[in-house]
């Protein structure tokens, strides 16, 4: 009996240690501090998270050359690997405000790669250039667990909609027109953004692929038991001009 409990000791060390090495080399967690303009403190992600969405991204811009793409808030850079997979020739750009986050990015890149796939520190768009994307993928990033876990009536100040208004008007002003934005898993509505106007809605996710997290209104404030399906959002193209003689 004691040699059967010491080998489960040591076997739960093993575990332990297993566990603690992953931990320290994918920081799933979330940082002690928020960093300037963050809003997502985890930077837990998966690859291929959200194959449905993926696919339908693919689908919708087709083979055309020349795509440019940017992965807003690309954590640890699943995303943008999983885009290279779905979008072979695009070039692909992910930025993220956590500096640490960005150099293991630029760790898991091949020596030798082409230079299509890049990654920089922001915590906007702000560096970006007027209409320069194909689409933009802003997943789980415009959002904080700890609103829903905390059953927190108000979200302001950790998360504001200011913030979040501010944050898609300049998607919108990075985006072509017929640009695609996707944002899946946040604590606003794109509805409620005045930039919404300028969108159509194309893609909406079923009940069973939407996150748990909690909406909060144009005023912070919770809105209890609201669900919001549309997550695939069409800039429209400018209406044609006609010229009266």
């Amino acid at each position: 009996m004691k040699f059967a409990s010491l080998g489960i000791f040591k076997n739960l060390v093993r575990k332990g240690r297993k566990a603690l090495h992953r931990g320290v080399l994918r920081s799933d967690g979330p940082k002690s501090a928020s960093l300037p303009g963050q809003f997502q403190t985890y930077n837990y992600t998966l690859p291929d998270r959200y194959p449905w969405l993926f696919q339908f991204a693919a689908a919708s811009l087709g083979a055309a050359e020349n795509l440019h793409l940017l992965s807003f808030g690309c954590s640890r850079g699943d995303e943008v690997f999983t885009l290279r997979k779905y979008f072979p020739t695009a070039a692909i750009k992910g930025i993220d405000v956590d500096p640490d986050n960005i150099a293991y990015c630029r760790s898991r890149v091949p020596a030798g790669a082409p230079r299509y796939m890049t990654f920089a520190t922001a915590a906007s768009t702000e560096e970006e250039a007027d209409e320069s994307y194909d689409a933009i993928f802003c997943l789980a990033v415009l959002c904080r667990g700890d609103l829903t876990t905390t059953n927190a009536l108000v979200c302001s100040p950790s998360l504001s909609f200011e913030n979040f208004e501010t944050t898609v008007a300049d998607f919108s002003r990075c985006l072509r027109p017929g640009g695609l934005l996707f944002l899946h898993t946040a604590n606003f509505r794109f509805c409620d953004a005045a930039c919404a106007a300028d969108f159509d809605v194309v893609l909406e996710a079923e009940p069973s692929q939407l996150a748990t997290d909690v909406l909060f209104d144009r005023a912070n404030r919770l809105m209890p038991g609201a669900r919001y399906h549309a997550v695939g959002f069409r800039k429209r193209r400018a209406a044609a001009r006609t010229t009266i003689e």
